[in-house]
């Protein structure tokens, strides 16, 4: 899709400037960093690592952040998997799992929320690499359906001192993530229908599965509720 390689070079420009910011203002405000940890809800169980750059300077009142996170998730209806991505087959016993890796890249901005003065909006591009696993019981097929999409995050933080280098921070907000092509066992749903080996549906006179049919029955990153809690650790 064109909006990938737009996202894609839209945080390398994000680095690239807080890089060069950094590169005017470090003689007079030394970079710190912490490191995190956080877990909760995220359209699922998520925990995530990060670590936030900090104190660039007067110029650049901003932190930046880097985070990886795993969510475990559903991954959508096992019955529809299987006839969109292999056959129209029902026997089995079905069973299921998701989890989906992420990438994030935040910017912080400072400000009062809640009557917190250490509190920020925070928002950035996002990369999810997706894989939902269909097991059926005694009826031998097990397959996987991948797909990686990229999205944009946006939410707020509210921190908390608890010692001089450990702090308590809550985050609540919302990822978003543009539709990826869906690919499972020998066939693939692209969101431009250009799809490869689609099953054919018996429900509707054998017509080919279309992408909306894929992206329907699993449960592949879109719209990502987020609340957590976690811990900063000074460095």
């Amino acid at each position: 899709m064109k909006l990938k390689p737009l996202l894609a070079g839209s945080a390398l420009l994000m680095i690239s400037l807080g890089s060069t910011i950094y590169g005017q203002v470090t003689d007079k405000s030394p970079l710190k960093y912490t490191a995190g940890i956080i877990t909760g809800y995220n359209r699922g169980f998520g925990i995530q690592t990060n670590i936030t750059a900090y104190n660039f300077g007067k110029s650049f009142p901003i932190d930046i952040r880097f985070g990886i996170g795993l969510t475990l998730l559903n991954p959508g209806n096992a019955a529809d998997a299987r006839r969109i991505f292999i056959n129209n087959a029902t026997n089995g016993v079905p069973e299921k799992n998701g989890r989906s890796f992420d990438f994030r890249f935040d910017f912080l901005f400072p400000k009062t929320i809640f009557g917190n003065n250490n509190s920020y909006l925070v928002v950035g591009p996002r990369f999810s690499t997706f894989r939902g696993h269909f097991d059926y019981v005694d009826g031998n097929e097990v397959f996987d359906v991948t797909s990686s999409q990229w999205g944009i995050g946006l939410g707020l933080e509210n921190h908390f001192k608890m010692t001089e280098k450990l702090s308590l921070f809550l985050t609540y907000g919302l990822d978003g993530y543009l539709p990826g092509t869906l690919t499972g066992h020998d066939t693939s749903y692209s969101p431009d229908n250009d799809n490869v080996n689609p099953e054919e549906n018996n429900q509707n006179d054998n017509n080919p599965f279309k992408y909306k049919d894929a992206n329907k029955a699993i449960n592949q990153p879109f719209l990502m509720p987020r609340f957590m809690i976690g811990f900063n650790l000074k460095l």
